[in-house]
């Protein structure tokens, strides 16, 4: 399932899915942007993209194996 900000935010569509899927989210992105400069939501943005895709691995599904002894 892709992340909040795995979303095109340029896409209509797509800005439209994440709000739909991410509720709570999208409010609070949308009240951060009334309250910060455009240069500070890019950095917030930006930072919690790259936490966002460095969390990923551990989010996707492993194979699991059984251990026996």
């Amino acid at each position: 399932m892709k992340s909040f900000y795995d979303f095109n935010a340029e896409s209509p569509q797509e800005r439209q899915e994440r709000n739909r899927l991410y509720p709570e989210l999208a409010s609070f992105h949308i009240a951060l942007r009334e309250e910060l400069s455009e240069e500070e939501y890019q950095q917030f943005y930006k930072a919690e993209k790259e936490i966002s895709q460095k969390r990923m691995p551990l989010n996707q599904t492993t194979r699991h194996q059984w251990i026996t002894a």
